[in-house]
């Protein structure tokens, strides 16, 4: 059951870095028929690394530190940085945006769930999100300030939705986006009309046209509904519509279930490597065989953020080819099934349980040098974060192990 569009395979995530022409994706990644990676979701899950896919299209194209391409990565490290740092605030509204918290509606309404707008553009995204769990990053933006700023709804919402329904789900970088878009962790609202709708998806995306809905007009007409001072377009529902695909906490039917906590004579005494679905990476080819590498469902995660059975279904198929034991568990279960090891160790990442022992974590490898200090905006960030080097082969995990392990 995982997505035809993402086999959940290392050699796909290569394949993709392989086939990756940075001309072309700084020319015409904006566009949705652009030469965009898709590697979010290989990402998202830790098959690959930011310094990967750096030093994968490096192996094949002059990629300077100032490339687009880099800058792009360096955005999902500066959501990441910003995590780090704000933790749950990034739940939360980072500072005012162009109206006042209590001006917007705090649910999702019916409609935009349904794809059933009548505005094609959101529609066409709302069904593109439901069938293939990916959405171009443009298509993610416009649906972002159609539902705060022309529909009135809080950012929090939409940003829960959507991320229930990523394939590529990540806090980091979905909230914090959703925040850039409705002007809460940026310094103006991101507006598009009809008009920039049509300039990127001129030609092989027809069906996105946007021009007579309620969105062709002026950005200054959107600018006065973004900040509250004129009232919004009224809004009459289309007919039809697709249905909200299902959300689980626990695994859905068709993914094999995992096994039982293991005995304690299985770890007693040795060193275990918690694999999450979050740091899916490829194990060491020099992999200490006595260290048993132990993949985990956090099922505290699922109980606050539950997924689609598409989504399920990929880390799943993943989890099992690099683990030879798979549990589901809360932290106090995990725990106790643990007591026995010598020692317990995983990669760090937003998405774990805060229950989660830090004597247990580890940091991974930045992509760029953490700065000293808490970074407000990007530009703030990848000054600080470039200031002493000039090349990729300066980076922190550069030049890049065979495959970095945790013992």
């Amino acid at each position: 059951m995982p997505s035809e569009l993402f086999p959940p395979t290392l050699a796909a995530a290569q394949l993709r870095i392989a086939a990756i022409d940075p001309a072309a994706y700084a020319r015409s990644r904006n566009h949705l028929g652009g030469a965009v990676t898709r590697l979010s979701p290989y990402l998202a899950h830790g098959i690959v690394s930011l310094t990967q896919v750096a030093a994968g299209v490096a192996e094949r194209h002059a990629l300077p530190l100032t490339h687009k391409l880099v800058q792009e990565l360096g955005w999902r490290a500066f959501f990441h940085h910003v995590a780090r740092h704000r933790g749950e605030d990034i739940l939360q509204s980072l500072h005012a945006g162009p109206r006042p918290e209590a001006d917007y509606d705090p649910a999702l309404p019916d409609d935009v769930r349904q794809a059933r707008t009548g505005v094609p553009a959101i529609d066409q995204a709302v069904r593109a999100l439901y069938a293939t769990g990916w959405l171009h990053n443009h298509a993610r933006m416009w649906l972002a300030s159609y539902v705060v700023h022309v529909r009135g709804v809080h950012w929090r919402a939409g940003a829960d939705w959507m991320l229930a329904h990523l394939l590529d789900g990540d806090r980091a970088s979905n909230h914090l986006s959703w925040q850039w878009v409705a002007g809460t962790a940026s310094h103006k609202p991101y507006l598009f009309n009809a008009e920039n709708v049509a300039r990127y998806t001129a030609g092989s995306h027809d069906a996105w046209d946007s021009r007579g809905s309620m969105i062709d007009t002026g950005y200054d007409t959107l600018e006065t509904w973004a900040r509250g001072q004129a009232p919004l377009p009224r809004h009459r529902p289309a007919g039809g519509g697709v249905t909200e695909p299902v959300l689980w906490q626990q695994l859905p039917p068709g993914v094999p279930a995992p096994g039982e906590l293991p005995p304690a004579d299985l770890v007693a005494g040795r060193q275990v490597q918690l694999v999450h679905p979050w740091a899916l990476a490829e194990p060491p080819a020099d992999a200490d065989p006595a260290v048993l590498r132990l993949g985990v469902w956090p099922a505290e995660h699922f109980s606050r953020w539950p997924w689609t059975a598409r989504r399920f279904a990929f880390v799943a198929a993943r989890m099992a080819a690099v683990c030879p034991l798979v549990v589901w568990a809360n932290t106090a279960g995990l725990q106790r099934a643990l007591r026995p090891a010598a020692r317990v160790r995983t990669i760090q990442h937003p998405e774990l349980p805060a229950s989660w022992p830090t004597a247990w974590r580890q940091p991974p490898t930045p992509f760029l040098p953490e700065p000293g200090s808490a970074c407000s905006s990007f530009s703030q960030y990848w000054r600080q974060a470039t200031r002493r080097i000039a090349t990729l082969d300066e980076l922190p995990g550069w030049p890049l192990p065979q495959q970095a392990g945790l013992f």
